[in-house]
């Protein structure tokens, strides 16, 4: 059976590393690959599926609008959300889903923390804010609060969490338990320019209490992270999140429970190697940062 990947780039994904190693360890005689799409082609790469018989394909940036408009039918989430991260050919019918939001959270229950009940502030507006804006008032969070650049967008992804979300105001990192950075801000590393979001506006409100997380997990460690530990909060990077989508995929497509620890594996042994780094037995927990990239 076959499944892979569709991007534009796509040549720097993990998900090969981590799928692999998942059909690995379920014993099945399953192969995913890369599949390198141009923008704007999405709906034909997707609709190829069943001619060639592909099982499933993860979707990346920037064809996740574009593949929900080939599918048959969309989850509740994904039709919410308008895109896919996720389709299942099942015997010709084309199935869409969006693994993102969900794999979020249960990245933070592998650090033991829930969003029920929690005060939530998330920085941007874009695909994976509003996944994870989704996904957090669905796990129960007492307040899901949105801040970025566009105001039409921020009231628009603040209202995926229903009567929960709201636009964020002056007081709201400060009142967060958790602060989640869905922006690409970060992803120059530790001493890039930080004046924008989200390090400028939430730095003198991070404290004890709080779990800061940043979405970005190449570099592992971000100026928000750094900024966070500084001041006492908890952090994570984007590693867990990036880990259990894909998990959530590998259950979709195979009915298999999806082996997470060898996945975990996988993927800190290749960003390990990437990194000309080779530390047997070096595997840090989903809260810690990966090795560096």
């Amino acid at each position: 059976m076959v499944a892979g990947v569709i991007g534009d780039p796509v040549d720097h994904s993990l998900s090969p590393a981590l799928h692999n190693a998942a059909f690995a360890e379920l014993a099945l005689d399953w192969a995913y690959v890369a599949f390198p799409v141009p923008s704007g082609r999405a709906r034909a790469a997707v609709a190829a599926m069943v001619d060639l018989g592909i099982r499933g394909l993860s979707v990346t940036m920037p064809h996740k609008a574009g593949a929900a408009e080939a599918c048959q039918r969309l989850s509740p989430v994904a039709e919410r959300l308008g895109v896919v991260n996720t389709v299942t050919n099942l015997g010709g019918e084309l199935a869409g889903d969006s693994t993102d939001g969900a794999g979020f959270v249960d990245s933070l229950a592998d650090l033991g923390w829930s969003p029920e009940a929690k005060r939530c502030l998330v920085l941007g507006s874009g695909g994976a804010a509003r996944a994870v804006v989704l996904a957090l008032a669905e796990a129960g969070a007492a307040r899901v609060e949105v801040v970025g650049r566009r105001r039409d967008q921020v009231l628009a992804t603040a209202a995926l969490a229903g009567k929960v979300g709201g636009e964020a105001t002056v007081s709201s990192a400060e009142a967060a338990d958790l602060i989640v950075n869905a922006t690409p801000v970060g992803m120059a590393g530790v001493g890039a320019e930080t004046s924008g979001l989200p390090l400028g506006l939430v730095r003198e409100s991070l404290g004890p209490g709080q779990l800061v997380a940043d979405l970005v997990y190449a570099p592992a460690t971000t100026p928000l992270i750094v900024a966070a530990r500084a001041r006492g909060s908890s952090t994570c990077n984007g590693l867990g999140m990036l880990i259990h989508q894909a998990a959530r995929q590998v259950t979709i497509w195979t009915g298999r429970d999806a082996p997470v620890e060898a996945m975990s594996a996988a993927a800190l042994r290749e960003l390990g190697q990437r990194a000309g780094l080779r530390r047997p037995g070096d595997r840090p927990e989903f809260g810690e940062p990966a090795p560096p990239v």
